[in-house]
């Protein structure tokens, strides 16, 4: 039987949730803690297409406390270390992995946890290697390891876009895309860029929301760079929006696609899937409340149903809004953080700068309404339609 290691935090994933709460507790003096990294720091970004970017801006203004969008630390900035606006998945892992080196994160890498056991007074954390028990434990793995495929016939002949390592890798033509947010508007980007002619089917039109959030709208990032796609390419680039995909079939010519308004057409090339991701908490999804499809967390982001459980990422999801950018789930961290320092008996005042620049944010009404006071008023998009 291999030793037991005791340890006051353990935390699931070393991307930018895992290591901004770790951040957090180092700041308030937790010293025995110990981040777990299936793989190695920031693995979801290293496995991003090569041509994606962050579609939140990054900007060096943390001396005007305005702490870059991207940062996990009040005094760090992506834009900063690497000198661009959109880093992208390479750069933004070898931010994170600064910021470990730089703050002497306790991580160990290449550590997969195969369980979450509660036991009496906390649980126990299994890996191949580890057997660890703690009366506090963050999960913050990532969604990006659990791809939704969706359940129409033929789903399985289609290549989810989180399979490409770079869009130079896709031969022929006539490409088909089905998702219209924003990983499937980052494909249909960097494919007509390629001289690729490309469709997008979508079940709404997000390219005509404009919600204020950008987490129910395509982000002004996106947006900006398919309009000019549609403008310098107006034939590559078709949008089909209102419609589901009821099968993909494949014969001797490839695949044909069937929509549920009766049209279908072939394409030589599989299918790209850009349906998402399922919740960051699937490994773990039966020591959290659910709401049907959706997670119930305490005011402190734990679980409803185990204390000393608490959850950091994209899934977070308060009064019906969700926290999935990095500036807006480390609003989260001091809260987090303060919660554990109470369970630990330690000073659970909230950090002055943690406050001051947006890490520790209470007021949940605050974070979930962001109506702005003028109205938007962004370009339409043109009506465009699939082309057989």
């Amino acid at each position: 039987m291999r030793d037991i290691l005791g340890v006051d935090v353990v935390i699931i994933g070393a991307g930018p949730a895992g290591l901004g709460c770790a951040l957090s507790l180092l700041r308030r003096g937790v010293e025995n803690l110990l981040v777990l990294e299936g793989s190695t720091v920031g693995a979801s970004f290293l496995a991003w297409p090569r041509e994606m970017r962050m579609v939140t801006p990054s900007f060096n203004a943390n001396p005007f406390l305005q702490t870059d969008l991207n940062a996990i630390h009040l005094e760090t900035s992506p834009a900063d270390l690497h000198g661009c606006e959109h880093p992208s998945g390479q750069q933004y892992a070898e931010y994170l992995k600064a910021a470990v080196r730089h703050f002497a994160v306790p991580v160990r890498e290449n550590q997969p946890v195969t369980g979450v056991h509660p036991i009496k007074d906390g649980f126990r954390i299994e890996t191949a290697e580890l057997t660890i028990e703690t009366p506090n434990v963050i999960w913050a793995g990532g969604e990006f390891s659990h791809p939704r495929i969706p359940e129409f016939e033929g789903a399985k002949l289609c290549r989810h876009n989180s399979t490409i390592d770079s869009w130079d890798d896709l031969e022929g033509d006539g490409l088909i895309i089905i998702g219209g947010y924003e990983s499937g508007m980052d494909a249909a980007f960097n494919l007509v860029q390629r001289g690729k002619s490309v469709a997008v089917i979508s079940t709404g039109e997000p390219w005509l929301n404009e919600h204020s959030d950008p987490s129910e709208s395509l982000s002004p990032y996106t947006r900006g760079r398919i309009l000019d796609a549609l403008n310098r390419f107006p034939k590559k680039l078709a949008l089909q929006g209102n419609t589901e995909v009821v099968r993909v079939t494949q014969n001797e010519a490839g695949y044909c696609v069937e929509l549920s308004t009766g049209k279908s057409f072939c394409t030589a090339v599989a299918p790209i899937l850009a349906t998402g991701f399922r919740s960051a908490l699937t490994p773990v999804k039966e020591l959290f409340e659910w709401d049907g499809g959706q997670p119930i967390f305490t005011e402190e982001d734990g679980s409803t149903t185990h204390s000393g459980l608490f959850y950091s990422g994209p899934s977070l999801v308060h009064r019906m809004s969700k926290f999935c950018f990095i500036y807006k789930f480390r609003a989260r961290f001091g809260v987090v953080g303060a919660a554990i320092a109470r369970r630990l008996e330690l000073d659970s005042v909230p950090c002055p700068e943690e406050v001051a620049r947006g890490f520790h944010i209470t007021d949940i009404e605050c974070c979930t309404d962001c109506e702005c006071a003028i109205d938007s008023t962004a370009p339409e998009f043109a009506e465009v339609e699939v082309v057989h």
